[in-house]
């Protein structure tokens, strides 16, 4: 590597050493801020219990990634230590590994996202996300620990053994991922022109607003999280009018149900899905 490389790879080494809970508290404050200061497209009510009742989920999942983490990093080192892995096969230059790590572990995550639409089991707690009926940049924190450490955490781990994806790829696949997230939660508005030009390639906030649509044919589409191209290939891809849509699920529109305590323990309940067309 030439010198410019060696000082690009220790200033994002430096960044990615960041405590992730800190890069989170940084933009839900950012996001969270000018949502209140700019004009939304959207026009929800108690905004500072919604924050708090998400922000109970981030506070769970910091105290479970103290253990599972740990594992999750034992186990991706244990799989390149014996360099398993497709990546392991050829030889590239550490940016075109960068991109193509991160990319493989969107689309890892695009088939598992996929799974959790399809999988009774796994909706239960997937749906947790999708019973936000005002979403925001908050609704970032709204996933049920479970599904997170069980199914999102150990596609981590499946990425690392089929494509020999490493600890450091990872982590600049978490810093992108949670900027994208909370890009594409946020209840800000965002020139449309976007669509049509890195909405190609990339996720855009109307892409993932779809995805959020109270009526199952659009929940059940554009599931990728960085790469909307994974959507495009594998024929998930739908858009709608702004103004025709309505966020959530039908059968979690009662206050009660927009609670922490019930949203945690509504995979444990069987909960008819309602279609927006019954309400």
């Amino acid at each position: 590597m030439n010198n410019q490389t060696i000082y690009a790879m220790d200033l994002l080494n430096q960044l990615l050493e960041i405590d992730p809970n800190y890069i989170m508290i940084g933009f839900i404050a950012f996001f969270f801020s000018l949502e209140q200061l700019l004009k939304s497209p959207f026009n929800f009510k108690k905004r500072i219990n919604h924050l708090f009742q998400n922000v109970l989920f981030q506070m769970i999942l910091i105290g479970l990634n103290i253990f599972f983490v740990t594992f999750q990093v034992f186990s991706i080192e244990w799989f390149n230590s014996h360099q398993i892995g497709l990546l392991y096969l050829i030889e590239l230059p550490i940016w075109a590994k960068l991109l193509i790590s991160v990319a493989l572990y969107d689309i890892t995550a695009y088939w598992i996202h996929r799974g959790t639409h399809k999988i009774p089991l796994l909706w239960r707690f997937h749906r947790v996300h999708h019973s936000d009926i005002s979403m925001d940049s908050s609704t970032v924190f709204r996933f049920h620990p479970i599904e997170l450490i069980l199914v999102f955490g150990i596609g981590n781990i499946l990425t690392a053994a089929i494509f020999g994806t490493d600890v450091f790829t990872m982590a600049l696949y978490y810093f992108v991922l949670y900027l994208f997230f909370f890009i594409e939660h946020a209840n800000l508005k965002y020139p449309t022109w976007l669509n049509s030009s890195l909405g190609m390639i990339f996720v855009m906030p109307d892409h993932h607003r779809v995805h959020h649509q109270q009526d199952q044919f659009y929940t059940d589409s554009n599931y990728a999280d960085i790469f909307i191209i994974w959507d495009r290939i594998f024929g998930t891809f739908k858009m709608m009018p702004k103004a025709e849509m309505k966020y959530g699920l039908v059968e979690f529109k009662e206050e009660r149900k927009q609670t922490f305590l019930y949203l945690i323990k509504s995979p444990f309940i069987n909960i008819k899905r309602i279609s927006s067309k019954e309400k």
